[in-house]
């Protein structure tokens, strides 16, 4: 699996890359044809305390999967991207196996 972090506008540090790599690995645990995974995060221009949006797109055999969160944090929106794309996957996986 090939992770990629863009940090739009701003330099995420090591100890934010690290852990968005240990959340999206365990990815995996659930559904092992994961080819590609793209992690955006970016500053929303507001001055409200929500304004740190994270957008994770999974490349999977026939289709991409996608969600995107805004917290205020960037570990509690990749945290709940990462929650929305399990149920994803695991909707995705169904279809494939045809259930």
């Amino acid at each position: 699996m090939n992770i990629k972090i863009q940090s739009i506008k701003f330099d995420a540090d090591k100890r934010l890359s690290d852990f968005i790599e240990k959340k999206v690995n365990k990815l995996e645990r659930y559904f092992d044809n994961i080819v590609d995974v793209e992690v955006f995060l970016r500053l929303q221009n507001s001055q409200e305390l929500e304004n740190k949006v994270a957008e994770i797109r999974i490349k999977v055999p026939g289709s991409d999967l996608f969600a995107q969160r805004e917290s205020k944090t960037f570990e509690e929106a990749v945290d709940c991207c990462v929650d929305a794309l399990k149920s994803q996957i695991q909707k995705h996986k169904d279809k494939v196996r045809g259930n």
